[in-house]
């Protein structure tokens, strides 16, 4: 009998894993929480019935959600994550040398406990020192630590359900507090193709809030649509405008040099959404 995991997180659209295994499935506090391991992108994490990540393609998101702003910071040193309880985020910022510390701030202990057992390929730098795991409310977080971080990284589920709150502009007006002076916020903001108001909204409510703000986008096989955008907030740095030319070389598959600055460049019709 083929078993096959069944994503409907768009309406009237939906995406299907043949599945060899279900690893783990339970209801936690907060959501419902499965790993299972599939015969196309193998073993994934699956949260409310929504692929979060997977070991096939995890590599994308997570390199664009970390390196496109800790390369525009000159030196970046304090890291928060808020989300991202698999690791993968966290395993990408200790590439860099100058980071001294990273605090991942998951409100599901259970997606961290689990995501150790079963996905420790994403997930080993969160047993790293420089690693502080806090679980507990995000934005309760951020609103206790003005001042601290040189970048925020909002790693988020999709804007509903736990996550909702992680979306709009009164949250990332508390980020732009816990930001130092010359701090950069990044979040993932969803697929243009299937949720436009989204993308708009997040990037007029950034925009709203920070001097430089910029739309980036990356290709996600497990992503609805395949096509993912990711808003950028600084306080001073322009991605764009960057001088990567003396910056570290790091191991990636997917991020390059030359990608950073390409992925700003926005088709016409996310040009139109956000303009």
């Amino acid at each position: 009998m083929d078993l096959w995991l069944k994503e409907s997180q768009i309406e009237d659209a939906v995406m299907t894993y043949r599945v060899k295994q279900t690893l783990i499935r339970e209801k936690t506090e907060y959501q419902d929480l499965a790993i299972v391991d599939t015969y196309s992108f193998g073993r994934m994490l699956v949260l409310d019935g929504i692929v979060q990540t997977t070991v096939r393609d995890e590599y994308v998101y997570h390199e664009m959600i970390t390196h496109i702003p800790l390369f525009t910071h000159p030196n970046p040193k304090k890291v928060l994550v808020v989300g991202g309880g698999d690791g993968g985020a966290v395993k990408e910022i200790l590439k860099h040398p100058t980071v001294e510390k990273v605090v991942l701030c998951e409100i599901d202990g259970e997606v961290v406990k689990q995501c150790k057992k079963y996905l420790p390929e994403i997930s080993f730098a969160l047993e790293d020192p420089k690693c502080e795991i806090f679980i507990g409310d995000g934005i309760k977080y951020v609103h206790e630590h003005r001042n601290s971080f040189d970048v925020v990284i909002v790693d988020s589920t999709d804007p509903f359900g736990a996550a909702e709150g992680l979306f709009g502009g009164s949250f990332y007006k508390e980020i732009y507090e816990c930001l130092t002076k010359d701090g950069i916020f990044v979040a993932q903001t969803e697929t243009p193709f299937y949720l436009p108001e989204v993308v708009r909204d997040v990037y007029k409510d950034a925009k709203a809030v920070f001097p430089i703000t910029k739309l980036f986008m990356a290709g996600i096989p497990t992503y609805p649509s395949g096509f993912w955008s990711f808003t950028l907030g600084s306080k001073r740095y322009d991605p764009q405008k960057v001088n990567l030319s003396s910056t570290a070389d790091i191991n990636t598959k997917y991020y390059t040099k030359e990608l950073h600055i390409a992925s700003f460049v926005l088709p016409k019709f996310i040009e139109d959404l956000i303009r």
